[in-house]
């Protein structure tokens, strides 16, 4: 019997593989928060510099006021905030000062747990990172070793990453982030006890996606080696998102583990969700089907979805198969990077590009380019000398090798302007100016929500776009509207 403690993934990455990171606003989460709170959730997977600006510039909500807000209304729990390289919202590659400096402004803003992830899974990026958000306030700082499949990525080549990470000693625990559900029941019985083994203090966790249907089970199997789990209130989860909380928890209780949660939040929390996404119109679906194909290819399926959908817009959907084949090759020319934000973009879009152009590697991106040459950081393996040579001597890339890296804070603050909060400069220096514009004329975020009004907040928007109404009455026991003067 192991005590499992549980992280929730709703408002991030339910949000994120679901609902395109677009489902939710502030007032949606903020009605939730004192429920959340009250299950005994180990952290709330709460926001990325990504989510941060979709807040911005699809919501025209305030990312720090969200923040202050949820931390107010749930201040028992930990919020948690991922990192994706020494990079914040843009993806130019930022300065420690002005990552140091991001941080502090999410720790003073409510932010308590970093989970640090390098997309390369550089363990010298990692460390750097950590000990720039220790430095910069961190209560917790975690190691987010992202899983993937490759002829290299054996259990000794994750056994080594481990150890290097957990001996450092700037971590407080480390999960397992597999981002596309790759780890099978039969992997995790290998994989987790031998990380255990090298981890020492360090407790693990594991995050996975049931895109493929396996996560359910690889989680029962981690369990005892890996007794925190990543999961979702039920509409956010499953599909390309993670396992959902409930079924977890019963099947946790099932096997004889100790899940210490209160269940009556848990179930509040899952019926507020399940009202909301079907009030909005989200998906709720269940685990994948199982593919195998997918272990080949890898592609996310964000990535995948917006793949056919650009095959179909083009009218070239039945290229579909060579373009899959076209990205297993791809990916092993550039030494197989992971197929995570940004790799599994920049793979499936030289694929595609190479299957629809004439020839393959006619067209490259800027952003394979910098890829390339190094931006991102050096791949496990090395890249087909051919194709590494032919966009290195590309004349796009003499172009890029020489292009200005993002401005110190004393240059962007003399060019953006010292009138405003750091918090709002941050967004200045980082996101297009009309984004934030419109974020600050909007005004305050509403602070709550409730699906049973989505109906009625419906009709009155159709009933006031109608011209020539002058009057409008509806009534029901316990419901009445009345609307006057119609256009």
């Amino acid at each position: 019997m192991t005590d499992i403690t549980l992280i929730d993934t709703t408002l991030r990455d339910g949000n994120q593989s679901n609902w395109g990171a677009t489902g939710l606003d502030t007032g949606m989460m903020l009605e939730i928060a004192p429920v959340m709170d009250r299950i005994g959730f180990e952290a709330i997977d709460f926001t990325t510099s990504t989510h941060m600006a979709v807040a911005v510039r699809f919501k025209r909500e305030d990312p720090w006021e969200r923040m202050r807000a949820f931390r107010a209304l749930a201040p028992q729990t930990p919020l948690s905030f991922l990192t994706t390289g020494m990079r914040f919202i843009s993806w130019e590659i930022a300065s420690e000062e002005l990552m140091e400096f991001a941080f502090r402004l999410l720790v003073k803003n409510g932010i308590a747990r970093f989970a640090v992830m390098d997309p390369m899974n550089n363990v010298p990026a990692m460390l750097n990172m950590a000990e720039i958000t220790r430095k910069a306030g961190a209560g917790q700082v975690v190691a987010a070793l992202t899983f993937t499949l490759s002829p290299m990525h054996d259990d000794a080549h994750w056994v080594e990453k481990t150890q290097a990470l957990c001996a450092s000693g700037k971590f407080d625990k480390l999960y397992v982030k597999d981002p596309g559900g790759l780890i099978s029941p039969e992997r995790a019985r290998t994989l987790f006890p031998a990380l255990k083994a090298v981890a020492g203090a360090v407790p693990l966790e594991f995050h996975s996606h049931t895109t493929i249907g396996l996560a359910p089970f690889a989680y029962l199997e981690a369990a005892t080696d890996a007794p925190c789990l990543h999961t979702s209130a039920s509409s956010a989860a499953n599909g390309t998102g993670q396992p959902a909380m409930t079924s977890t928890i019963a099947n946790l209780r099932d096997l004889g583990h100790r899940v210490d949660v209160d269940d009556a939040a848990v179930a509040e929390m899952d019926a507020y969700f399940t009202a909301l996404a079907a009030a909005e119109g989200l998906s709720h679906r269940g685990p994948g089907e199982f593919d195998r194909s997918y272990f080949r290819h890898q592609i996310p399926g964000g990535v995948m979805g917006t793949m056919i959908r650009q095959l179909k817009e083009t009218k070239r959907e039945h290229l579909l198969h060579q373009v899959l084949d076209e990205v297993v090759r791809v990916r092993a020319e550039f030494g197989y990077p992971i197929m995570v934000t940004p790799f599994s973009q920049l793979v499936a879009t030289q694929a595609m590009l190479n299957v629809t152009g004439k020839e393959r590697y006619e067209t490259v991106p800027d952003e394979v380019t910098r890829y390339v040459l190094g931006r991102f950081g050096t791949p496990a393996m090395p890249m087909d000398g051919a194709v590494e040579d032919r966009i290195r001597s590309s004349k796009r890339a003499g172009e890029l090798k020489d292009e200005a890296q993002m401005a110190s804070l004393d240059e962007l603050r003399a060019r953006i302007g010292k009138q405003y909060s750091d918090e709002e400069f941050l967004l200045r220096a980082t996101m297009p100016a009309d984004q934030v514009d419109a974020m600050v004329a909007a005004g305050p975020a509403r602070r709550g929500y409730d699906p049973r009004t989505r109906p009625v907040m419906e009709l009155i928007r159709e009933l006031t776009s109608r011209r020539g109404l002058g009057h409008v009455k509806i009534e029901r026991p316990g419901f009445k509207l009345e609307l006057n003067g119609g256009r």
